[in-house]
């Protein structure tokens, strides 16, 4: 027998009983969709991290209180808040300076205001402070408008550059600029709007408002932790600046050598190690977890493939009698159930595929559908079909021909 026969007859098999087959599929069809459901989510936050969050600048990097290692667990980052001191203007004075492999630094600082322009407010919105040179280092763009300049930071102007979707709700009737919004109750001058930015995890990116770092001090204080964009002089001297940077702060700090950093270098390597961390544990434990429904899944089609062959006893005592090999019979039941199988992984990547769209659209949350993870899907379905369809098929290939026509 040849195997697209097999496959025909497997298939006539499959269309003659369609609600049994169907409800022999759901082990495999909701343990594909799971599997692939929680790699979508776990791939796309990876992505995500890789094009946005992780995307620091140019060249950059970050010298903050804290490192990324240090939000890891709630006792590390304890201990890092007895340890570590604020980085201050001091320190970015000191980067910005150095020279060497550092290119350019910057400060940044913020906390949360109340926006208001006219009967418009805005409650709890994000305040941004920065350096004029961080639209550089980071690639901040303005849609309309400009970023702050050197002389306003340098004079605390009451300046503010805002994000789009601020000046959307602020001003849906008239142009932002030159207008005078109230940041907690203090006036401040619109000089640009910044290019959108889009959301992350269903939170808008483009709903904050920015106003020169100095400027920022001045009203909430100095006694704060900022945190420092460095950018390298090139990619290729990105670890040396990354090393000069911590060298330095080292030595203002005046650590010995067996001291720990009481600093952190957040860079986009390290951002990626502590992702790779903490759902690289997830996605294995999840894959596990869900992967137990496909075992059922095989079980299932193992204990429905044994009832076919006892009710077509008669039909494998007929096929041999008229010359059907035993490798015939063994091929026919191994298709069956392998196809199966097959159409139930098949079935599940689709309905994964759609629930990882919706879940896109209706809560923002970044998904991607792996076609490594589809390929293996579809062998791993086929596989544990063929699997549990191998004690079937043998039974169904050693039965005795005479035996069988006896059937009923």
């Amino acid at each position: 027998m040849s195997f697209l026969e097999s496959l025909k007859l497997a298939s006539a098999s499959i269309l003659a009983h369609k609600l049994r087959s169907f409800l022999t599929l759901l082990g495999v069809i909701f343990g594909v969709a799971t599997v692939i459901v929680v790699v979508s989510l776990i791939e796309g936050f990876n992505a995500y991290v890789d094009e946005k969050i992780a995307n620091i600048g140019t060249n950059a990097f970050s010298v903050q209180r804290f490192s990324v290692e240090d939000f890891s667990s709630v006792e590390i980052l304890n201990a890092a808040r007895r340890r570590n001191k604020d980085v201050t203007l001091d320190d970015l004075q000191a980067l910005k300076t150095h020279g060497g492999f550092i290119k350019e630094a910057g400060g940044k600082a913020g906390s949360m205001a109340d926006i208001k322009f006219g009967e418009q407010k805005l409650l709890n919105v994000q305040v941004k402070a920065s350096s004029p040179n961080i639209a550089e280092i980071e690639k901040i763009e303005a849609a309309e408008g400009r970023y702050f300049i050197n002389t306003e930071d340098e004079n605390r102007k009451f300046v503010c550059f805002i994000g789009s979707e601020t000046a959307e709700k602020l001003f849906p009737n008239t142009n932002p600029l030159g207008q005078t919004i109230k940041i907690d109750g203090r006036s401040f001058q619109v000089i640009g709007i910044a290019k959108e930015l889009g959301s992350a995890f269903g939170q808008s990116r483009d709903m904050y408002v920015e106003m020169p770092l100095s400027t920022f001090l001045s009203i909430y204080g100095t006694r704060r932790s900022i945190s420092i964009s460095v950018a390298s002089t090139s990619p290729s001297t990105y670890l040396d600046a990354v090393e000069e940077a911590r060298t330095l702060m080292r030595t203002r700090r005046k650590l010995s050598p067996s001291e720990k950093d009481n600093f952190g270098i957040v860079t986009p390597s390290a951002i990626n190690e502590l992702r790779d961390k903490i759902f690289g544990t997830v996605q294995i434990a999840a894959i596990g977890v869900t992967s137990i429904s496909l075992v059922i899944g095989g079980i299932v089609i193992m204990n429905i493939m044994l009832v076919s062959v006892t009710e077509r006893t008669k039909e494998i005592g007929i096929r041999k009698s008229i010359g059907a090999k035993r490798g015939d019979i063994l091929k026919q039941f191994l298709a069956e159930s392998t196809s199966l199988a097959l159409l139930g992984g098949a079935i599940g990547v689709l309905i994964a595929y759609s629930i990882a769209k919706l879940v896109a659209v209706g809560f923002g949350i970044p998904t991607t559908l792996p076609l490594v993870w589809v390929t293996i899907a579809l062998v791993v379905s086929s596989g544990i079909g063929l699997i549990s369809g191998v004690y079937p098929a043998w039974r169904a290939a050693k039965l005795d021909p005479i035996v069988a026509l006896r059937a009923d």
